[in-house]
């Protein structure tokens, strides 16, 4: 048994855990799977919340024009985008029957029309969710302002502490297959449901009328006109449409999250598909009816919003009507919010898709303390927060940015999947390739539209941006290829090349202190043929101290070099040294530098960092490897600790010996000691024992002609070795596989082991991404 000594954990740490709470292993990437009707409720809330201000963006654009008429117009442009709507889901269902394990537009664009066109989806993608989340949280505001007006002037801050909380929650670990997110989905639908099916009813009982548009607060209203567009211009008829485009956004959804349902998975999605965007449908087109009925005009503050005077309009102003007034707009603000949430759980994954392919910063392919992707979360709340603060939290401003995105992801999945039936021509190939293509067609001339109708109200943002990311994306796949590249050439031959002949040891001293001691200690366990202390001479009068320092404390026995450096460029006179050293072609010289380590920022600012830029510049030669030695001055997280344990005898604490807290597990996977077996740190020499816990670490080591695999096993008392002799692989055995172990407890390289043990896996790492 080998004890486990842990060190105390540093202050960043334990802040980590409490704001965050323990760290989560990798089991736990495992999730539930969903059925029909809670995955539409998780996956949903995007694109159904988009029903609550799609009409109004369209009216947006008309009443400053038309005035009156813009109710009337607003019919046949929702009847319009509706059929959009149609084509696209006919697109994305063609998606689920293929793609049942990760079937969003990049993924599709990637597989069937290249690792390089696929970034143009990358780019609309992250664009989208992006703005999804200030769009979504400043509508969800407006909801909540219609309902308490007193709050209209805080509408900015308030929003950003919606995105503050999903980034918190987020970093936390909130699980998008969470079911407590079909709540609000239901809720909302529900909700609104029953005003537009009561407002049916009234209207046909003539009891629904317009009322008068308000004089204070709506902005300018112009004139209907004459003629077949009523004097709306073609122009803006066309911008009443791009607004409205935004009821679309969330449809991708299903097919991102298409691993989460349960088997039969391609059916249950392209089910979920087909109710979500018949249920879309009815609420924007139910909205947009009750709109042309009642005359609910959009205010130019955001509120009250359209649907909050429709609920008014339907309901009356009565006890009842407006205690149901408030539950539809509670109704409205989560849905609104949770919708925000969504692009929380798919701009990480997509950034660590993209990141995977060397298309984005690797870091973003890295899970945090809960694994969450935490990079591209706080990635994506810091750009969102920054958007509503540049638009003050309005969706009308939003808007503009937000449909390009969207809709360019569209025509990639149906370009890609036009592309994959005319390459493979798999029954009925033909009508689904006319699909695809007419819904790639649509939708990338309804993205050309946006770009030209709103280029001057926001839409250049993306008409610049977007080229200048997707070249940034090209341009940093490149450079990681050309890294890539650089590293494996040669690799193998140079890990099997003949060790040189001579090796070197020089240790830099500037000056004879315990860190320059520590160098020193460890040089000599290198065992060189040449051990060498150097020192460059700035100022004769240290350098002379130095001389007399080092033989007064008994060092002559190593040899102290004292080099002249006159210009004073410690850089240049080591690199100089170190040509020199291994000019014969024959030497590995290894240089060790000394650094101070401070406790505080304030203390590491009063001290350059010459160790390092030494390090950098001296390893680009050949044969030359520097190796800066750390010593932790008093004062840091670990002598403090060690001080503190001695100040206080008996004090609570955790000391050097002691265990820290175990990552959070779920229920089942915590305790490595199952029933029947003996804690591995209970275990005793030339016994018999029968241990379990998880595969710590594997290795395989060649020693006398052959090779044994070593793997570490450990529990919650400590670790234990077992050894397979003869043996690369065991199948099933890796890191994190839980296994039950039984044999003999010998010694192996002293280190208590097993050697060729009984084993019965438990269970594998469990590790699904999907």
């Amino acid at each position: 048994m080998v004890a486990t000594a842990d060190l105390p954990e540093t202050l960043r740490y334990r802040l980590k855990n409490v704001l965050l709470g323990p760290p989560l292993v990798n089991e736990q990437l495992s999730s539930e799977r969903l059925g029909r009707p809670t995955a539409l409720g998780v996956l949903a809330p995007d694109c159904i919340s988009s029903s609550a201000y799609g009409t109004e963006e369209m009216l947006n654009q008309m009443v400053r024009f038309v005035g009156v008429a813009a109710f009337s117009l607003v019919v046949p442009i929702t009847l319009a985008i509706l059929g959009v709507l149609f084509f696209v889901t006919l697109s994305y269902l063609d998606v689920l029957k293929l793609y049942t394990k990760s079937g969003g537009a990049y993924v599709v664009a990637r597989e069937n029309l290249g690792p390089n066109i696929a970034q143009v989806a990358a780019v609309a993608l992250l664009i989208d969710y992006t703005v999804t989340v200030a769009v979504q949280t400043a509508a969800g505001t407006a909801a909540l302002t219609s309902a308490f007006h007193q709050l209209l002037p805080y509408t900015v801050p308030i929003t950003v502490a919606v995105v503050v909380v999903l980034l918190y929650g987020n970093l936390r670990g909130i699980r998008e297959a969470g079911r407590i997110f079909a709540f609000p989905t239901y809720f909302f639908v529900f909700s609104l449901s029953s005003v537009i099916v009561i407002g049916y009813v009234r209207a046909m009982l003539g009891q629904l009328h317009p009322h008068t548009l308000p004089t204070t607060g709506i902005g300018p209203v112009g004139s209907p006109g004459h003629g077949l567009l009523m004097g709306l211009a073609f122009i803006t008829l066309l911008r009443a449409f791009a607004n409205g485009g935004s009821s679309l956004t969330g449809l991708e959804a299903i097919s991102n999250g298409v691993a989460s349902f349960q088997p039969p998975t391609g059916r249950n999605a392209r089910t979920t598909l087909v109710i979500m965007s018949s249920v879309l449908a009815f609420l924007v087109f139910g909205v947009t009816m009750l709109a042309h009925w009642t005359h609910a005009v959009p205010y130019a503050a955001g509120s009250p919003t359209v649907v909050s005077q429709e609920v008014r309009f339907v309901f009356g102003s009565g006890p009842f009507g407006t205690t149901l007034f408030y539950v539809v707009q509670l109704a409205t603000l989560l849905i609104l919010y949770t919708g925000a949430n969504t692009s929380f759980n798919g701009f990480p994954f997509l950034a660590s898709f993209v990141a995977e392919d060397s298309f984005l910063p690797r870091q973003l392919t890295r899970r945090g303390h809960r694994l969450t992707f935490s990079n591209g979360i706080i990635v994506l709340a810091i750009v969102a927060v920054a958007l509503l603060l540049a638009t003050g939290a309005k969706v009308d401003s939003l808007v503009a940015l937000y449909a390009i995105g969207v809709f360019t992801g569209f025509a990639m999945a149906g370009a890609g999947m036009t592309r994959h039936h005319l390459t493979h021509r798999e029954g009925r190939w033909r009508r689904r390739a006319v699909v695809n293509g007419f819904s790639a067609v649509l939708t990338a001339f309804i993205v050309l539209i946006f770009a030209i109708v709103k280029f001057t109200e926001g839409a250049w943002v993306v008409v610049v941006l977007g080229p200048l990311m997707y070249l940034g994306l090209l341009r940093m796949h490149r450079q990681y290829g050309r890294e890539e590249a650089q590293l494996e050439q040669g690799a193998q031959v140079a890990a099997e090349a003949p060790v040189l002949g001579r090796h070197v040891v020089a240790v830099l001293v500037d000056r004879l202190d315990l860190a320059t001691a520590r160098a020193l200690q460890y040089a000599r366990t290198l065992h060189p043929d040449e051990l060498r202390a150097v020192h460059f001479c700035i100022d004769n009068r240290e350098a002379s101290a130095l001389e007399a320092e080092w033989s007064r404390l008994g060092l002559s026995r190593l040899p102290l070099d004292v080099i002249e450096c006159p210009d004073r460029r410690l850089t240049r006179a080591t690199l100089e040294l170190a040509a020199e050293t291994v000019a014969d072609g024959d030497t590995e010289l290894s240089i060790l530098l000394p650094r101070r380590g401070y406790a505080g920022g304030w203390n590491r600012l009063l001290h350059d960092r010459t160790a390092d830029r030494i390090a950098t510049t001296v390893g680009q030669l050949p044969h030359v490897n520097a190796t800066v030695v750390p010593y932790q001055l008093s004062g840091g997280w670990l002598s403090r600790r060690r001080q503190w344990g001695r100040d206080r005898p008996g004090a609570p604490g955790r000391g050097l010996g002691e265990r820290r807290p175990e990552p959070e597990r779920e229920a089942g996977a915590g305790s490595s000691v199952a029933g029947g077996t003996d804690a591995i740190g209970a275990v005793e020499w030339r016994t018999r024992a029968r241990v379990a816990g998880r595969v710590k670490s594997v290795r395989v080591q060649p020693r006398a002609g052959t090779a044994n695999l070593e793997c570490v096993l450990a529990d919650d008392t400590g670790t234990l070795l077992l050894v397979f002799q003869g043996r690369r692989r065991v199948p099933g055995i890796q890191p994190g596989t839980r296994l039950v172990a039984a044999g003999m407890v010998g010694d192996w390289l002293r280190r208590q082991a097993m050697l060729n043990p009984d084993y019965e896996i438990v269970a594998g790492p469990d590790v699904d991404e999907d």
